[in-house]
């Protein structure tokens, strides 16, 4: 049993179809981060395993998850419908044969589902990290594999919207092949907490400015040359 880790706010709407399209061999794990709409009860009754994260940030959420988490390997889905659960065995694939120790979903997105700006922000990231000859990613996208004990033992410090960012920079840094994989991207369930609003953005586009300014080129004591990158 694989476990994916669902950070959540708000997203009782989506959750009962998200968490029934789930493949065999798969296991959700909903982390509820302050929701004023039964989340967790909703969660609950399909099937989920469901923990509380007082902290408000989507990496706190993400981090309680991964340590809630006990299968090896661990993957990451946003809950609000926008990612298609069928496609976590070709996300893990990589991992399992031994190709990369991180994997990433590349959105190939669906008419509606990627704001404009959003979407600019993205491109600007993945520019800049193979400007810096840190990794040629495409996409800096939510939906992700890796190894549990890998990622505990990164020394990702945020929690907040910089989280995604923070863990390809280290990842890289510390010389572990990256692959990216297609997966389809889909309108969400509802209003987008971070680009739906503009205290959101302003907020991400801050925290990932930060932690490019702080995250060294390569770690002391970690491989300096950069990943090679399938997709």
């Amino acid at each position: 049993m694989i476990d994916v880790v669902l950070p959540a706010l708000n997203e009782a709407a989506a959750l009962p179809a998200l968490l029934e399209a789930f493949p065999p061999g798969f296991r959700g794990i909903v982390v509820d981060n302050g929701s004023t709409d039964g989340t967790a009860d909703v969660a609950t009754a399909n099937g989920a395993v469901v923990v509380s994260e007082a902290r408000r940030g989507f990496g706190a959420a993400c981090w309680k998850g991964l340590e809630t988490a006990e299968s090896d390997v661990v993957c990451f889905m946003d809950a609000d419908g926008s990612f298609d659960p069928l496609e976590l065995p070709a996300l893990v694939a990589p991992l399992l044969d031994g190709r990369a120790r991180l994997v990433l979903g590349a959105r190939q997105a669906e008419r509606g589902a990627w704001p404009f700006h959003a979407r600019l922000a993205n491109r600007a990231l993945a520019f800049e990290l193979r400007r810096r000859g840190r990794v040629g990613l495409r996409d800096l996208g939510p939906m992700r594999a890796a190894r549990r004990a890998d990622l505990l033992g990164l020394g990702i410090d945020d929690r907040r919207s910089g989280w995604p960012l923070e863990m390809v920079l280290r990842a890289a840094a510390a010389g572990w092949p990256i692959e990216e994989i297609p997966v389809s991207y889909r309108p969400r369930v509802g209003r987008s907490k971070v680009t739906g609003t503009l205290r959101g953005t302003v907020q991400a586009v801050g925290d990932m400015s930060r932690i490019l300014r702080t995250i060294p080129t390569a770690i002391p004591g970690s491989s300096s040359a950069p990943p090679s990158v399938a997709s």
